[in-house]
């Protein structure tokens, strides 16, 4: 159904989503949405340093009876 829309369909779909929300709405929406995935952006970095630091400390998970015996 989308394979059909085209150049034309786009700009018939971006003029109508213009007069209907106003450039003003529109402007505040993507400013939102920049906000939005520079945020995710920086969760991702803080995911993947928090996961960095674990692997870099090694723990002992033995149970403490068979640390005993060894």
């Amino acid at each position: 159904m989308l394979n059909n829309i085209g150049l034309p369909g786009l700009l018939l779909i971006a003029v109508v989503v213009l007069v209907l929300f106003g450039r003003g709405k529109i402007s505040t929406m993507m400013g939102e949405v920049g906000k939005g995935i520079t945020a995710f952006k920086r969760g991702v970095e803080d995911g993947k340093k928090e996961i960095e630091t674990q692997a870099d400390v090694a723990r002992d998970v033995t149970p403490a009876e068979e640390r005993d015996r060894v």
